[in-house]
């Protein structure tokens, strides 16, 4: 049996090479890291080299806030931190934003009708008084200014509707709604989704385009609004008391809005009712909102308003279909890009909308036959 051949001896010693990644690695410590004073990469180069900390990104300088700043956010601070009021019986603030009579009154009477205790109704009617056809809306008028779409009086709108309605302690959570809005599932359904969430259901998001910070935002909202800050999102919102107080303790951010976002300022065209609240609570209580609204706006067709509904659209199969979405769309003015996330409650994922707008009054009779449907879930 032939003797076993020998292996041939390893070119070079193995030391050697395992050894030359570790000289690379002490060769690139040596050169960041100072050492008595000294680097080591002094001994390489003439000129000297950088310290580690400049190496490393600058960090952003942290804003001094003025004495407003320091008082109003010490004041939202403490009702954030305030924990709610617990009544007996706890209701939610349904505030309806028109310009006159409310074409569905009969169909919110039929969303109503008995949960008498559970509920409140505010109606803000800007142009004309309305004529009520049901008890729930009977003697719910608030005393109101003339509205002009486009302008801070939306937001001042909203405000005296939140007032209205936060002088009722038993006011939990509060809605905004317009002439054109219906509710998408049963009462209860709506109730518990509200009562039971963690979050307020604010819109927010970010808009590069000409129609949104690029467009719109003004440096006189600096020092307290920075670019960065500057959101938005639908005007169509829900919150908590909590959120419905810091709105109404607010006067230092809302005036900066009121003064310097407005059709027309500086060549731009901003509405405040699109970026206040958005930007206000992005600053103040971001964790605390949704980021989504819960009023469902079609604006697929990327004109000025929403895709509206007229009678022949209205079908058990639109109406199921709507109230199936879950997953939230943002159409931004950037390049036409669109933001898609899922619509989680209390982490879950759930169908998004509770309500959705915009209805010609003509879809009144088509809604009515198809509620006890459409709203069973």
């Amino acid at each position: 049996m032939p003797a076993p051949r020998p292996r041939p001896p390893m070119k070079g010693p193995f030391w050697i090479i395992a050894l030359i990644p570790l000289i690379i690695l002490l060769l690139i410590g040596a050169y960041m890291v100072p050492l008595g004073g000294y680097s080591f990469c002094y001994f390489f180069s003439g000129v000297g080299c950088k310290s580690i900390s400049e190496w490393l990104p600058l960090p952003t300088p942290t804003r001094e806030y003025s004495d407003a700043e320091i008082a109003a956010r010490g004041v939202i601070r403490d009702i954030l931190q305030t924990p709610p009021i617990q009544t007996k019986t706890p209701k939610i603030a349904f505030m309806f934003l028109t310009p006159g009579t409310l074409p569905f009154e009969k169909l919110w009477d039929k969303f109503f009708d008995g949960h008498e205790g559970r509920f409140s109704v505010y109606v803000h009617a800007s142009s004309e008084k309305p004529v009520h056809l049901s008890r729930y809306f009977i003697n719910r008028d608030i005393h109101s200014e003339k509205v002009v779409w486009g302008t801070n009086s939306m937001v001042d709108a909203e405000r005296r509707l939140l007032g209205l309605a936060f002088q009722d302690p038993d006011n939990q959570h509060f809605v905004l709604l317009s002439d054109s809005c219906i509710p998408l599932h049963n009462f209860n359904y709506v109730y518990n989704y509200l009562m039971d969430t963690n979050v307020s259901y604010i819109d927010c998001y970010e808009d590069h385009g000409p129609h949104g910070s690029a467009g719109r935002y003004s440096e006189h909202m600096l020092p307290e609004i920075e670019y960065k800050d500057f959101k938005k999102g639908s005007q169509w919102f829900t919150m908590k008391r909590q959120h419905a107080l810091t709105v109404l303790s607010d006067s230092l951010y809302y005036s900066k809005f009121s003064l310097y976002c407005k059709p027309g300022f500086e060549g731009k065209n901003c509405y405040s009712d699109e970026h206040y609240l958005p930007t206000f609570f992005y600053m103040m209580d971001p964790e605390g909102i949704a980021n989504r609204s819960v009023t469902l706006a079609d604006w697929s067709e990327r004109k000025w308003h929403p895709k509206a509904y007229q009678a022949q659209d209205i079908t058990y199969e639109l109406l199921k279909k709507i109230t199936s979405i879950n997953e939230s769309l943002h159409f931004t003015s950037d390049e036409k890009l669109v933001i898609d996330e899922p619509c989680m409650w209390n982490g879950m994922k759930r169908p998004c909308y509770l309500f959705a707008r915009k209805f010609y009054p003509e879809t009144l009779d088509n809604l009515m036959n198809n509620f006890s449907n459409y709203t069973t879930i």
